[in-house]
């Protein structure tokens, strides 16, 4: 049985530059299976044309992410924050660990909910955003190990009121989806509030 040919090394470099451009957190290991080379080739290939490993390339697209984000802070957000364009879309990234699967290993439902509302949070462009109402479907498990893609599209405006739709994917897989009904409100009429609150 004739071996696989390989792909030139230049033409494998410029894909995965494109490759990592597209989804900037793909592992060696699954970039080496896609490839079809050893591990060590793409850790070579990376250090050749300068891409961090998946970990700095994640955080940095993160902290950039996050500069830009009015309604929550670092820490608020479930799953890392992977990018954003306020009052229009968000994308996040989830990697389930065990701390969050139950004794069956599937992720509990709470922590999908928490990655989808603090994600339609995240998108609305106001200093202080409520959550109104949602409708949200769960569509199959998410197990130990998977990561779960979360995308939050702002279909709707009214004003201070805002349709978000949310859309959890593993892999192709549609795990999850939500609609929320967010509200963007004035901080300046929330402290009013507080402070006239405090005065009864």
């Amino acid at each position: 049985m004739a071996e696989e040919k390989q792909m030139p090394k230049k033409v494998r470099q410029e894909l995965l530059v494109k490759q990592l451009k597209e989804n900037p957190f793909l592992t060696d290991d699954e970039l080496a299976e896609k490839y079809n080379v050893s591990i060590q080739t793409i850790r070579l290939d990376r250090l050749a044309l300068g891409i961090p490993e998946v970990r700095k390339r994640i955080k940095s697209v993160a902290e950039e992410a996050y500069s830009r984000v009015r309604s929550l802070q670092e820490g608020e957000l479930v799953g890392e924050l992977i990018d954003i364009k306020l009052g229009e879309y968000a994308i996040s990234m989830l990697e389930v660990t065990e701390d969050m699967v139950s004794r069956f290993g599937n992720v509990r439902g709470h922590l999908l909910f928490a990655q989808a509302n603090s994600l339609a949070l995240a998108v609305i462009d106001s200093d202080v955003v409520l959550t109104g109402s949602s409708r949200v479907r769960f569509k199959r498990p998410v197990l130990l190990g998977e990561k779960v893609i979360a995308k939050a599209v702002v279909k709707t405006r009214k004003g201070v009121s805002y349709l978000v739709s949310t859309y959890l994917k593993v892999e192709r897989d549609l795990v999850f989806k939500g609609h929320f009904i967010m509200f963007a409100q004035d901080k300046k009429r929330l402290e009013g509030a507080s402070s006239n609150d405090n005065s009864n």
